[in-house]
């Protein structure tokens, strides 16, 4: 089996905090183990264009604490493409490198396997995308500031809406997972969570609010997931003004749920995951492999294992919430 000699590392799809501290990792850990590290910018798309640069661990020094991507990102729709697929694999190959860590969520890992699929390229993924939707991980990197931030948000918002008497619904990001939902509602006590794959019942979002006025409250909180076009909140606050006679107040959270310092916990993660995708990658140049935290550990798993969309809500976790919004 032959050795990996020279690494690239990349960051696709959309951003989410933590992933600097991911590609802090690859590119030290790979150094450690005698590689040669590029950075590949803005993703597949910058992987087409050529936009290369070598790493050495003073490229990555005080970046831990940032947002973002310092690599940046893209999504590259004509990575769909075969064709596209084996010139990404050829520039790869001229530019000496035969090994690829991959930062991203369901759709960069799909962009790896095909690479690796179609030509035997050795890949490496780190989960990462604030929705925590991958299978076969319990977390993706940036899951846990994305909560801390809307957390925080509705805190704030909270304050406003019992001093004013006020009932607010409040959209979070997440609209192919319903966890940034779930875990956000459960964390600021809200009266009711609304999720984006399930129908929108006005009655149960109604219940729990009425029986917090009943027993004296005079605000309350509605979390709802983005649907597949942001906004879903407005028609939500529509209806209950219409039919229900409830006065709301809608704040979109949007991208500000992307953006923050990344928290210890995902600063954590993401510095075991780059190093065991590293080790991963060079222990098994030739496969396709992704790091996956699963029982309180990171351990490297088969990549073709992440490539479906995990939508499960876990049955204990609606019941908490159910049961405390009473």
């Amino acid at each position: 089996m032959e050795k990996i000699k020279t690494v690239g590392v990349l960051t696709s799809g959309g951003d989410g905090p933590g992933m600097n501290c991911a590609i802090r990792s690859v590119v030290r850990t790979a150094i450690s183990k005698g590689l040669k590290v590029y950075g590949i910018e803005r993703g597949f798309a910058g992987l087409l264009a050529g936009s290369f640069k070598e790493m050495d661990p003073g490229s990555v020094g005080n970046i831990m604490q940032r947002g973002g991507t310092i690599l940046q990102t893209s999504r590259c729709l004509e990575f769909h493409q075969k064709e596209t697929r084996k010139e990404a694999y050829n520039i790869l190959r001229r530019k000496g490198i035969d090994g690829l860590v991959v930062i991203g969520g369901n759709g960069s890992f799909n962009g790896a396997y095909l690479l690796h699929k179609e030509h035997g390229l050795g890949v490496a993924g780190i989960p990462g995308t604030i929705d925590n939707d991958i299978e076969g991980t319990e977390y993706t990197i940036g899951f846990d500031t994305a909560v801390q931030t809307a957390v925080e948000a509705v805190d704030k918002i909270r304050d406003t809406a019992h001093s004013h008497a006020r009932t607010f619904i409040i959209e979070v990001m997440g609209r192919k997972s319903p966890d940034i939902a779930l875990r956000v509602g459960i964390c600021t006590g809200a009266e009711a969570i609304v999720f984006a794959h399930t129908k929108i019942d006005y009655e149960a979002i109604m219940e729990p609010v009425r029986h917090g006025y009943e027993r004296g409250k005079n605000s309350s909180v509605i979390i709802v997931a983005e649907r597949d076009t942001p906004g879903s909140s407005y028609k939500i606050h529509e209806v209950l003004k219409k039919d229900h006679n409830l006065d709301t107040h809608v704040c979109v959270l949007g991208h500000t749920q992307r953006g923050g310092n990344p928290t210890s916990r995902d600063r954590f993660l993401a510095s075991l995951m780059g190093y065991e995708a590293t080790i991963g990658l060079v222990e098994n140049p030739t496969g396709a492999v992704v790091t996956s935290f699963h029982h309180g550990r990171v351990q490297i798993i088969e990549l073709q294992k992440c490539l479906e969309t995990k939508k499960i809500v876990p049955a204990e976790h609606i019941l908490l919430a159910q049961t405390l919004s009473i």
